[in-house]
């Protein structure tokens, strides 16, 4: 299944170095656009593949949270 994201992505000293806006910790880099695009598929890959494999003790909660943002 296909998802579109925004990549905002720059130029940093020859590299081209992005970020999923909608997917916050998903950077990374590549030496053509083209190169990013297929670096941030393989970040995006692995950023979903550990989420939730950190342990967790099982005296663990959760809560929802209201936050004020800028």
């Amino acid at each position: 299944m296909k998802h579109q994201f925004t990549l905002e992505y720059w130029e940093d000293d020859g590299w081209f170095v992005g970020r999923l806006k909608e997917v916050p910790g998903v950077f990374s880099q590549g030496e053509t656009l083209q190169e990013l695009e297929e670096n941030i598929e393989d970040a995006y890959r692995m950023v979903c593949a550990g989420a939730g494999s950190e342990p967790v003790p099982p005296a663990a909660r959760a809560k929802a949270v209201l936050l004020e943002v800028a």
